[in-house]
């Protein structure tokens, strides 16, 4: 081959390697250029349209990974050695919300009890609905026999009362005695049907003057059965020159005992005939008297007190009033509703102080791990997983202190019922053990109200932990 030849197949070469070089150096920038591209797009998916073409079109959505948040959860609430200060401020938010869930629950459960403690005595010595005459001229006998035509579901007993004092020696105490018919009354009081267990009746109601006799007063009287208790009435009888109150001695014949003391010393119950005659009246020559009111029973009284209303309003009969047990003690029962309020507000605020170390103990969490927050948002953590991190860190927290204060209070309330560890006066509350009953309204509202409290505290510093600025911290830490 000559020179020349040569010189122009090595021309040749040079221009292919040349032109190999820059093919290369175009096709290394493309790439690079379309990784930069395509880190800044954001990842889509393919949708195939119905004629075949592919289309870009919604971006894919990162995949919640729930095992690596449980992982950062139980690495965060174990007890961190070198920082062990953290760990024991949320030890004390456990604690703090348990004890304050276990208080509450127990209190409501205690005015509960005595609620419904106080309203089942005065139900029934207060009688579920009264009706009283509001004039001089009494309930007739018809008006009883339409009411029981007209509401054969309800239990009457008709009374006659007047005031009376009762002494004995020195002792005297003032009260309401009732004439009954002792076979209707002890339908409907279970208190005077207990007292007169076993005894006949029908010989009570002919007896002459027969006494019933609360439990407090036979104590200060010191009276059994068969003694003799001296009443003076209201109404004044002729002596000599000048008028004096009636005085009338009674036979003990039975004791009973409501619990309250105010109704052991100020009730007692008699036959109708006694009162009758005491009155002036005399069954003998007439059958037609008129009754001061009518004890009525209704296992519905707030209910039934419309009917009885209706039927009233139906009888031909003026001056007639009505009410029920819970008119008779609204103040009273107001008065525990409002105390029970109060109570479930200020031990609420146990709970909120609790909660306030589980924001402290956050806080000082992330104050802690402000490079690993950092490290997760920059591999790619989204600013609402972090949030979502801590928030149910510090839900964690409160929601098992949740559970413990349940678990607390279902023990403490056994103990106290089991066990006579609170002994209360039998003669102020007519009870000698302290009385539990949960509503399940109440455990309702008293977990509703934990999960807010908590809820709330772990909001925040869940937001302050979604602020951190990874690349700030990376950068001087």
């Amino acid at each position: 081959m000559s020179g020349e030849s040569r010189k122009k197949v090595k021309e040749t070469k040079n221009n292919q390697e040349t032109c190999g070089t820059k093919k290369l150096k175009v096709s290394v920038s493309k790439k690079i250029d379309d990784n930069k591209a395509l880190s800044d797009v954001k990842l889509t998916k393919d949708i195939v349209s119905p004629n075949g073409n592919k289309s870009l079109q919604k971006p894919i959505k990162k995949s919640f990974n729930p095992a690596l948040m449980l992982f950062l959860l139980r690495k965060y609430l174990s007890f961190d050695k070198s920082q062990p200060f953290i760990s024991i401020t949320a030890i004390l938010a456990f604690l703090g919300v348990g004890i304050g869930v276990m208080v509450l629950v127990v209190a409501m459960a205690i005015m509960n009890g005595l609620s419904e403690e106080f309203e089942k005595k005065l139900f029934v010595m207060n009688y579920p609905i009264n009706i009283f005459a509001t004039s001089s001229r009494g309930i007739s006998q018809d008006v009883l026999h339409n009411l029981e035509k007209a509401l054969p579901d309800l239990r009457f007993s008709p009374y006659i009362q007047m005031q009376v004092i009762a002494k004995d020696g020195n002792e005297v105490s003032g009260g309401i005695i009732f004439g009954i018919d002792f076979k209707r009354e002890v339908q409907i009081n279970s208190v005077l049907q207990a007292a007169l267990k076993g005894k006949d009746l029908d010989s009570l109601n002919v007896a002459r003057f027969p006494i019933i006799i609360g439990e407090n007063l036979a104590q200060n009287f010191m009276l059994t059965y068969e003694d003799k208790l001296s009443l003076f009435f209201t109404k004044l009888a002729p002596t000599g020159f000048a008028m004096s109150p009636l005085l009338k001695r009674f036979d003990v014949s039975g004791i009973f005992s409501s619990g309250l003391r105010a109704y052991d010393m100020g009730y007692f119950y008699t036959n109708l005939n006694s009162l009758l005659v005491l009155k002036g009246i005399d069954v003998n020559l007439t059958n037609k008297f008129d009754y001061d009111g009518i004890h009525i029973y209704s296992a519905k009284p707030m209910e039934d007190i419309h009917k009885v209303r209706l039927a009233l309003s139906k009888i031909n009969h003026p001056a007639l009033g009505i009410e029920g047990w819970w008119q008779q003690n609204g103040n009273f029962f107001a008065a525990m509703a409002l105390e029970k309020r109060a109570l479930f507000i200020v031990l609420m605020l146990i709970i909120l102080m609790a909660s306030l170390n589980i924001i402290s103990s956050l806080l000082m969490v992330i104050m802690n791990r402000r490079k690993e927050i950092a490290l997760l948002l920059s591999m790619g953590f989204s600013i609402l997983e972090v949030k979502r991190l801590f928030f149910w860190l510090g839900n964690a927290i409160g929601f098992s202190g949740i559970i413990l204060g349940l678990v607390l209070s279902s023990i403490v309330m056994y103990i106290l019922k089991t066990f006579p560890i609170i002994s209360l006066p039998a003669d102020v509350y007519g009870m000698t053990r302290l009385p539990l009953s949960l509503a399940l309204s109440d455990l309702v509202l008293v977990i509703v109200g934990a999960v807010v409290i908590v809820c709330i505290s772990s909001y925040y510093p869940s937001l302050r932990a979604s602020k951190i600025d990874a690349l700030r911290v990376l950068r001087n830490e």
